[in-house]
């Protein structure tokens, strides 16, 4: 008995459920963190996705300056 794999479309959609999930995980540990704890959450979300920066800005995980 062999056993079919997921479709690329299938992947696709739960790496994004996946990303969905743990940035609202982040969102909620970002609202509460102090300014090193900011830091690490953002360099978490750099390597969880490709539209981080985006997200960086609009959560204003990091300054301008």
């Amino acid at each position: 008995m062999s056993v079919m794999g997921l479709s690329e479309r299938q992947k696709e959609l739960k790496r994004r459920r996946h990303r969905r999930k743990k940035l609202a995980q982040l969102k909620r540990r970002a609202d509460k963190a102090t300014r090193s704890e900011k830091a690490v959450i953002a360099q978490k979300i750099r390597r969880l996705t490709p539209g981080a920066e985006a997200i960086i800005a609009r959560w204003e995980l990091e300054s301008s300056s």
